[in-house]
Parts: C-alpha cells; sequence; structure tokens
C-alpha cells in the first residue's frame, strides 16, 4: 500500500513540475507613456477638448446673459421674473447637460484614439510572450501583487519590439 502512495507522489511531483508555466509582467501603461503615437493622441485629445470647451463657453454665456437679465427684472412685475425664471431654469439645465455631454464625447473620442495603441501594444506583449514561451503575462497596475521577481518584466522587451527608446532618467536641479 505504501508503495502505491509512494509511485502516486512521485507521479503527481513529477506532473506538477512539467506543468509549470512561465509568468511575465508587463508596466502597460508605462510603455503607452512612451509610444510615439501617444504623443499624437494628447494633442488631437486636447484639440478636441477645445472645441468642445469653445461650445460649452456659448452655452454659459447665454445662461450669464440669461441670470443678469433676471437681476435686473428684480423690482418688475412677478410675471416678468417667474418667466425669466423659468427661462434660467432651462438654460441651466442646458448647460449640465452640455457638460455631462463633453465628458462623455470626450471619454469616446479618447477610447477611440487610444484602440490603434492598445491593439499595437496588445500585438508586441503577444510577440514577446510567445518568442519567450511566457505562458502569462500579467500587468503591473494596481496592487495585484504582494511581490514580483524584476527578471520576469518583458517591459523592455516590449519596448524593443516596438523599436522604442528607453528615456533616459531626468534629474532635477533646484
Amino acid at each position: 500500500m505504501k508503495s502505491k502512495i509512494s509511485i502516486l507522489f512521485a507521479i503527481l511531483i513529477s506532473s506538477i513540475s512539467l506543468a509549470q508555466s512561465k509568468v511575465g509582467t508587463v508596466n502597460s501603461d508605462y510603455l503607452l507613456s512612451v509610444m510615439p503615437e501617444s504623443k499624437i493622441v494628447v494633442k488631437l485629445t486636447k484639440e478636441y477638448a477645445e472645441r468642445l470647451d469653445s461650445v460649452f463657453a456659448l452655452k454659459v454665456t447665454a445662461y450669464q446673459n440669461s441670470l443678469n437679465e433676471f437681476r435686473d427684472f428684480a423690482d418688475s412685475i412677478s410675471h416678468t421674473k417667474t418667466l425669466k425664471l423659468i427661462e434660467i431654469q432651462k438654460f441651466e439645465a442646458e448647460v449640465n447637460q452640455a457638460k455631462e455631454a463633453g465628458t462623455q464625447l470626450m471619454r469616446q473620442k479618447e477610447n477611440e484614439l487610444m484602440k490603434p495603441l492598445y491593439k499595437k501594444l496588445g500585438d508586441a506583449i503577444r510577440a514577446v510572450a510567445k518568442e519567450n514561451n511566457y505562458t502569462q503575462i500579467l500587468t503591473l497596475q494596481g496592487n495585484e501583487f504582494a511581490y514580483v521577481d524584476s527578471a520576469f518584466d518583458i517591459t523592455e522587451l516590449v519596448m524593443v519590439k516596438l523599436n522604442i527608446e528607453k528615456p533616459k532618467a531626468t534629474t532635477e536641479k533646484e
């Protein structure tokens, strides 16, 4: 009986050692920040934000004008004040809707512009993982790990695959 358990234990140990996986890590946020294309995305996003801001500014100006007119009617009859108050509430609702729509449009535009970068990065990570026989690549963002051996970080290998030079360290002078 003991010999059967010993044999089963030996088979289990050997199967575990054969089935080991190679896990690597990658700092995808860092890679996205050093990709040359990210500068273009930042520029296009900023230009789009400026266009949205100009439309929003027009709505805010109309709201402010209406509010100022209401203050001018402070001493006039209540019917006129009521109509002006309704107009102000309408402008206020439009300003709030424009603000929410602008935020949503900015998020959509940024996602649209970043999608090709995510695809390019994902393809490079997959290629490096296959070339180096990794079975899993985990991102470093968040608090997922208590300890990670830096020997398994493939960030620099992916940078080579993407033909990105490692930025030189900058020192701040006081």
